[in-house]
């Protein structure tokens, strides 16, 4: 291998490494801020697209209520949101996300699904709200 490719290699391995150390490289320091601070069993749910782009949500209960009813812990004020549209389900360290019958229904990373438990970084999808999963990394008990 000549000199010129041996170099273009070496910067393509450091670069990714870098990428790979990095916690979150889609989110600015003040959603990775957050992220870090979670407490152990809890999670953040950050929009990514639609209405309130930017807004965090804090999963910190056994069970957080999205919808348009105004009593819904997460309010989504927007007519693809159903009143009682999903249910965010804390099971330990983990967290389900359970459609409540919605019109519209949930995506999960592009899917329509009725349930699911949530990985990092997850995209679900609600009316016209794209979320991002973030759990806490947090060790230690609450």
């Amino acid at each position: 291998m000549d000199a010129d490719k041996r170099d273009e290699v070496e910067k393509t391995l450091r670069f990714n490494s870098e990428w790979l150390n990095e916690d979150n490289p889609d989110l600015d320091p003040e959603h990775q801020a957050a992220v870090e601070a979670l407490p152990k069993g809890n999670a953040l749910l950050v929009v990514r697209q639609g209405p309130n782009a930017g807004a965090r949500f804090l999963l910190d209960a056994d069970v957080t209520t999205v919808g348009r009813h105004p009593d819904s812990a997460i309010f989504l004020d927007d007519v693809t949101v159903s009143r009682r549209h999903a249910e965010f389900r804390r099971h330990g360290n983990s967290f389900q996300v359970q459609d409540l019958a919605s019109l519209n229904g949930i995506y999960y990373d592009g899917v329509r699904i009725e349930s699911a438990l949530l990985d990092e970084g997850a995209e679900i999808q609600i009316g016209k709200f794209r979320f991002t999963f973030y759990p806490s990394k947090a060790a230690g008990t609450n």
